[in-house]
């Protein structure tokens, strides 16, 4: 399998959320070599509930020294603060409660306007596919942020696989929906119409810096962290990475997303990072980079379109951002 590197000479060593942040657990051994774990499925520990996969090294290329690498945040933040409203809505739910989502087996289905729709196991998404170590600014709509080393592919060899149509121009995701694994979707208070679907225009999905992560810090993916496939769009707010995939279908219409299905007002279907458009409870110019807290909130100036402006910017040349946020 080809190895490949990325490198953003934009993100600072120091940037990267430190590892034992992010996993919630003791911290990988930087000289450790990587296990090849390529053609197989990642294999349950003995802690690990039935059917969850513990999380396992992955065959990659480590990316070498980067400007993040110093303030990377620690990976227990990265793995203990999240929203995965599956689980619940606090963010330390999904670390205490995503243990109970069945990863493997598991399949991912590709259709609608497609020359060759079909469905994806596990074993084809972790050894089909050249991955690669990508080091990005991890930016919520609710104004923290985070630095995170994904390993994945680009979403483009994904979808090239399955042969779009030219009538196809949107992609629509969805996530696993199983109420007797994901306890937030039995949640009389639950606000989501499940399961969550997100999307993206298709030349969204087709740019090289869009991500389908099956990895963090050289490991699998942690179930609160969206196992074993979840989506990266870097210069998005992170309600659009979607999370444990388990459906994507090209579309000629542009799909209906979970949060601005539920407040248009509040999440549009592009939700760039915009420091000039707040929402409308909140201002966006500042973030807060985790780790922080009250006496050290870190808080940090928001770049437009997350700091890959020069990448990107050309996709929404001649839109009015304001209006479509």
């Amino acid at each position: 399998m080809t190895k490949r590197n990325y490198t953003d000479p934009s993100i600072l060593s120091s940037d990267i959320t430190p590892e034992s942040v992010f996993l919630n657990r003791r911290s990988l051994i930087k000289s450790a070599t990587v296990a090849a774990v390529a053609g197989s499925t990642a294999i349950p520990s003995t802690s690990a509930s039935a059917g969850q996969a513990a999380e396992q090294p992955l065959n990659y290329a480590p990316q070498e020294e980067h400007p993040l690498t110093s303030e990377q945040t620690p990976i227990e933040a990265v793995t203990s603060y999240n929203n995965f409203y599956e689980f619940g809505t606090d963010k330390s739910d999904p670390a205490r409660h995503a243990h109970t989502m069945t990863t493997d087996p598991w399949s991912v289905k590709v259709g609608g306007l497609v020359a060759n729709p079909g469905e994806l196991h596990l074993e084809d998404l972790l050894s089909g596919f050249d991955l690669e170590e990508r080091i990005y600014r991890f930016r919520c709509v609710e104004a923290w942020s985070m630095v995170v080393p994904w390993v994945g592919f680009p979403l483009a060899d994904l979808l090239t696989r399955f042969e779009p149509l030219s009538e196809g121009r949107f992609v629509e995701f969805k996530t696993l929906h199983r109420p007797g694994e994901m306890r937030g979707t039995r949640s009389f208070t639950s606000v989501i119409d499940w399961p969550y679907r997100e999307g993206l225009r298709l030349d969204e999905a087709m740019h090289p810096l869009t991500l389908m992560a099956v990895g963090l810090y050289g490991k699998t993916l942690p179930n609160q962290n969206g196992a074993p496939l979840r989506l990266v769009v870097p210069w998005k707010y992170g309600f659009k990475s979607i999370k444990s995939i388990v459906e994507i279908n090209v579309t000629a219409e542009q799909p209906q997303t979970s949060w601005q299905s539920l407040q248009p007002s509040e999440y549009g279907f592009y939700a760039n990072v915009n420091p000039e458009v707040d929402h409308p409870r909140w201002s966006q110019r500042y973030e807060r980079r985790l780790p922080s807290s009250i006496f050290k909130p870190n808080r940090v100036p928001t770049l437009a379109f997350n700091g890959y402006e020069a990448e990107v910017a050309s996709l929404y040349q001649g839109m009015d951002l304001s209006r479509y946020y």
